[in-house]
């Protein structure tokens, strides 16, 4: 086998499947890292309310401090469920992008192997020609 054909098997595996792999492996753990940053994040916030609220609940002593503490629990159940309803629309939206972007990776990938099969052929031809 020639220096040449080794080169362009070498070639041909890394456009068609080292690249593409490493390609796809780098939208994962870019993925993963987003939506860990994501769960780190809200895991913070919901332990802030948490201990927001026993902290006001430790705070009440008489009958007014108990309506103001079921006041303010309504307005922390508010807006706990739009933190909720706003992290679920970012996961949604990331999921959404790796989606787009790994089917990206895979009509690049599944173009370079036909381009990479047609030239294939096309020397696999000029080779026969040549030899008879």
């Amino acid at each position: 086998m020639s220096n040449e054909t080794v080169n362009q098997i070498q070639n041909q595996f890394e456009s068609t499947i080292a690249g593409p792999a490493r390609t796809y492996a780098s939208l994962v753990v870019n993925h993963f890292e987003q939506l860990a940053n994501l769960q780190f994040e809200a895991a913070r916030a919901y332990s802030e309310a948490g201990v927001q609220q026993m902290r006001a609940a430790l705070a009440v002593k008489t009958p007014s401090d108990v309506q103001a503490y079921v006041q303010n629990q309504q307005q922390a159940a508010k807006e706990i469920g739009e933190r909720i309803k706003g992290d679920v629309e970012k996961v949604a939206s990331l999921n959404q992008a790796f989606a787009k972007d790994a089917q990206k990776v895979t009509e690049d990938s599944a173009e370079q192997v036909s381009t990479s099969a047609e030239e294939g052929i096309k020397q696999t031809s000029k080779a026969a020609a040549k030899s008879k």
